[in-house]
C-alpha cells in the first residue's frame, strides 16, 4: 500500500449503474432484493437524480442520513431525466469491461425460486450450463445480478440478500492488481485460475482493507481463501470487488475493453471510493503517474475527481463526509 492511500484511507464505496426507468429499478432491489434505499438526491440543473442502494448489517444504519458519512459499499443508481434518453446497455457484449453485481444467499435454488415466482427473468438459472449452483438473475434495465452461496449466516443477521460482487473484466493483471493494492489499499483475498478447458481465465477478488483489517488472511492462491470470503465477508455483508482475466488480452496490443462511458454502450458508469482529502489523494496519485478524467476542480462540481484505472474505468474519488447539497 503506498504512503498516498496509508494517509488518505480509501474506501470502495460505490459501484455505479444507469438505469432507465429509476422507480421500477429501486422497486426491484427493495422488493425482490431486500435492499435499502439509503439516500436519495435530485440534482434539477444537470437533469439527473441519483439513488444509493445498500444491505447494512444490523446497527449499521439504514435509509436516512448521509452515505459518505461511513463506511459501506452501496449501489449507487443513477437516473438521467428525460424521455429522450439513449438505451441502457447492461454489458456483457463483445469487449464489454462491466459483467455483473453479486448478491450473497444462504441458498442459491430457494432464492432462485422465490425471484422466479416473481416473475424475475434469469440469464442462468443454478443448475444451467456447467457451473452448478449459482445463478443469473436479470434486473430491470439487463444488468446481471449474479446469486452465490455464503456460509455460516445463521446467527450473524446478515440480510437475506447481501451485495457480495462487483466485477470488472481486466487486460492484464500485472497492472491492475498492483493498481487496486498499492494507490487504492484494497487486499487482494484470493485468486483462481482456470485453463483452456474451463474457459481460459482468471479471477482475483479484492476487499477494502478496513473491512479485513486485523484478519490473517489465507493464502490467495489456496483453496482456503475462497472459502474465507464465504464463510467470513459474505456473512457480513462484506462485497468483494471480481477482477475477471481473459488470458492473452494482455499481449493483444489493440484489445479495449468498453469502459460503460462511451454511446452507444452505457450503462455501468464507475466504482467510487472515499477518502480523507480528496486533494491530496489526487495529488498523490498523480505522482505515481495515474490518469484523470477529471481533477477536483474540472467542471462544475468542484471536490470531487474522477481518475482512470489500468483499463480505462472510471473510478470516483470523494471526500469522506462529503454533502451532496452542497453543489445545489
Amino acid at each position: 500500500m503506498s504512503s498516498n492511500a496509508k494517509a488518505n484511507r480509501p474506501y470502495w464505496q460505490q459501484t455505479m449503474l444507469r438505469v432507465k426507468d429509476a422507480e421500477r429499478s429501486v422497486a426491484f432491489y427493495e422488493k425482490s432484493l431486500g435492499f435499502q434505499l439509503l439516500s436519495k438526491w435530485d440534482f434539477p440543473q444537470w437533469e439527473f437524480s441519483l439513488y444509493f442502494m445498500g444491505t447494512p448489517m444490523p446497527g449499521e444504519g439504514g435509509k436516512g442520513g448521509n452515505v459518505f458519512d461511513r463506511d459501506l459499499v452501496t449501489l449507487e443508481l443513477t437516473h438521467n431525466w428525460g424521455e429522450d434518453q439513449p438505451p441502457i446497455h447492461p454489458g456483457n457484449k463483445d469487449r464489454d469491461g462491466f459483467g455483473h453485481i453479486a448478491v450473497a444467499v444462504d441458498d442459491v435454488y430457494a432464492a432462485s425460486d422465490k425471484l422466479l415466482a416473481e416473475g424475475v427473468e434469469f440469464k442462468k438459472k443454478p443448475d444451467e450450463g456447467r457451473m452448478k449452483g449459482l445463478a443469473f438473475a436479470l434486473d430491470p434495465d439487463g444488468y446481471w445480478v449474479e446469486i452465490v452461496k455464503r456460509e455460516g449466516t445463521v446467527d450473524s443477521g446478515c440480510p437475506e440478500f447481501a451485495l457480495a460482487q462487483t466485477m470488472l473484466r481486466i487486460k492484464d493483471p500485472s497492472k491492475s492488481i498492483p493498481f487496486y493494492t498499492e494507490q487504492f489499499g484494497m487486499r487482494l483475498l484470493a485468486e483462481r485460475h482456470y485453463g483452456k478447458d474451463k474457459g481460459d481465465f482468471s479471477l482475483y477478488f479484492l476487499a477494502n482493507e478496513a473491512d479485513v483489517e486485523g484478519e490473517t488472511t489465507p493464502d490467495p492462491t489456496t483453496p482456503e481463501a475462497m472459502q474465507h470470503i464465504k464463510s467470513h465477508l459474505y456473512p457480513n455483508a462484506v462485497p468483494v470487488l471480481e477482477l475477471t482475466h481473459n488470458h492473452g488480452t494482455e499481449s493483444d496490443s489493440d484489445f479495449q475493453h468498453n469502459n460503460g462511458n462511451v454511446e452507444p454502450r452505457r450503462g455501468f458508469g464507475h466504482i467510487g471510493f472515499l477518502v480523507d482529502d480528496v486533494y491530496e489523494f489526487s495529488k498523490g496519485l498523480e505522482g505515481a503517474g495515474v490518469e484523470f478524467h477529471k481533477k477536483p476542480d474540472d467542471g462544475s462540481m468542484k471536490g470531487l475527481a474522477f481518475c482512470l484505472d489500468p483499463d480505462g474505468y472510471w473510478i470516483e474519488i470523494i471526500n469522506r463526509g462529503m454533502n451532496p447539497e452542497s453543489f445545489k
